[in-house]
């Protein structure tokens, strides 16, 4: 059980973070102005996607023990859940990562602003993921609890 409340505690959050990025901090940033904007992007998802990745993995892995060690294929798929946000990132969100971070990307340019709307709805993927995630360790958590 304990690998179970501490995989919960970890998707918890890794959700909060995502839907804090999601709601509050990436509308701010954009609001500012493009060129405000794609320079604060870059230094906050830098730190931003260490952490994410780091919760995701541990969480991850924590989860699929929890599971293997309760023998709960609910636990393994939220495992599975809170995982997938990290080939999501590396393959459909990464390409704008990559473009937002560019020194050679025109920070005030139309393209940059494309390029941070299309970031903002990328970035719901993985709030919905660990969301989902969260929600289902957590009934599964308290579905377990004598």
């Amino acid at each position: 059980m304990f690998l179970l409340a501490l995989a919960t505690a970890i998707a918890g959050i890794f959700f909060g973070a995502a839907l804090y990025v999601s709601l509050v901090e990436h509308p701010a940033r954009v609001s500012a102005g493009i060129d405000v904007a794609v320079r604060q992007f870059r230094p906050s998802y830098r730190r931003g996607a260490a952490m994410q990745g780091a919760l995701a993995a541990l969480g991850f892995g924590l989860g699929l023990a929890a599971a293997w060690r309760l023998s709960d294929l609910h636990v393994a798929i939220s495992a599975l859940l809170l995982g997938l946000p990290i080939p999501v990132t590396l393959w459909i969100i990464a390409p704008t990562n990559r473009r937002l971070v560019d020194p050679s990307l025109d920070a005030g340019g139309s393209e940059a602003g494309q390029l941070l709307a299309r970031w903002g709805r990328l970035h719901w993927i993985r709030t919905i993921l660990g969301g989902l995630a969260f929600l289902l360790f957590l009934l599964r958590l308290v579905a377990r609890t004598p």
